[in-house]
């Protein structure tokens, strides 16, 4: 039976070699990781398409400026707010929909092969600095912070909403999905999200703290005992586990009335740092930073996912 796409289906990392603890590349197949699996939406070709001073990026539909310094120095945020309301009013380069982007946005543009800029292999975009920038996706906890995304490396985290980071003006196109208060079901011993299709293990605290590669082993391990009764069991990708935060929420940073049970403090991905082989990407579950991990560190938790029921 084919799987049709879903909207809100967490897109494709650009990531495509594999790495052993040590940084080494090894050859992809068997391994689980993300280069090895590929999971997700997958691009377009081409993925971008320039109109003149903006940029229609094809797989999620957001329109960016081309050239990503237009301010040409670091603002605050409320200066950044200000910054692409003076573009509206002025109907630059020919539109008045302009904003800061949202974190999900900006992360969904990020690539995970590439660093300084992380951005995708070919892109047209100019002036891209390889540093912070705003999101206009307040941080839940702390009023005074907001999230940022470098693009030097594609971390993800908050800042002082009075430093001074670039600014990348956005016309979005938002897909709709499921309200947050129906998103996730309780299917037993496992839970669907409604909004991307993957059914991840309701107890999310049952395996670690451990090593990235101890965390394949013992997904493998689960596989072998057809856990739960199923045996495709893997670790998720940076973006598949991203997509399980809500930013409404905190510790966790999960939808309200999630049905997850002893939630950890940080998780495991399967797709390595490019900034260094011997790093992966992590989750952290306070208020959803995605960060990396050295590799060999018995330090985070690793939470299955699996690609669930396929829509017809």
């Amino acid at each position: 039976m084919a799987k049709l796409p879903r909207l809100s289906e967490p897109i494709q990392t650009d990531q495509y070699r594999c790495y052993d603890p040590e940084g080494n590349e090894i050859p992809c197949a068997g391994t689980g990781q993300d280069g090895d699996l590929k999971k997700g939406r997958a691009w377009p070709d081409p993925r971008f398409e320039v109109h003149k001073e903006w940029v229609l990026d094809r797989l999620t539909q957001h329109i960016w400026t081309k050239n990503a310094n237009l301010p040409g120095f670091p603002l605050t945020w409320e200066e950044g707010h200000a910054y692409v309301d003076a573009m509206n009013a002025a109907a630059a380069l020919g539109r008045s929909d302009w904003k800061l982007p949202s974190r999900a946005a900006l992360f969904g543009l990020v690539s995970h092969v590439n660093v300084n800029p992380a951005l995708p292999e070919g892109h047209p975009f100019v002036d891209v600095f390889s540093g912070y920038y705003w999101t206009r996706t307040p941080v839940v906890r702390f009023s005074s912070q907001a999230w940022y995304v470098h693009l030097g490396g594609a971390r993800v985290f908050k800042g002082m909403k009075h430093g001074s980071y670039m600014v990348w003006p956005v016309a979005e196109n938002l897909p709709e999905g499921p309200g947050e208060t129906a998103r996730f079901v309780g299917q037993g011993s496992t839970v669907r999200d409604q909004s991307t299709g993957l059914e991840w293990m309701r107890q999310a605290g049952e395996i670690g703290p451990l090593d990235w590669e101890s965390a394949f082993q013992a997904v493998d391990s689960m596989n072998g005992k057809g856990a739960c009764g199923f045996t495709d069991w893997r670790l998720p990708n940076v973006r598949e586990l991203e997509s399980l935060v809500c930013l409404e929420g905190h510790t966790p940073a999960l939808s309200p009335n999630h049905p997850f049970r002893g939630v950890e403090a940080s998780y495991w991905s399967a797709t390595t740092s490019s900034y260094e082989g011997t790093y992966a990407w992590v989750l952290h579950m306070d208020d959803g930073a995605i960060g990396v991990g050295f590799k060999k560190n018995k330090e985070f938790w690793a939470w299955p996912v699996r690609d669930g029921d396929l829509r017809t």
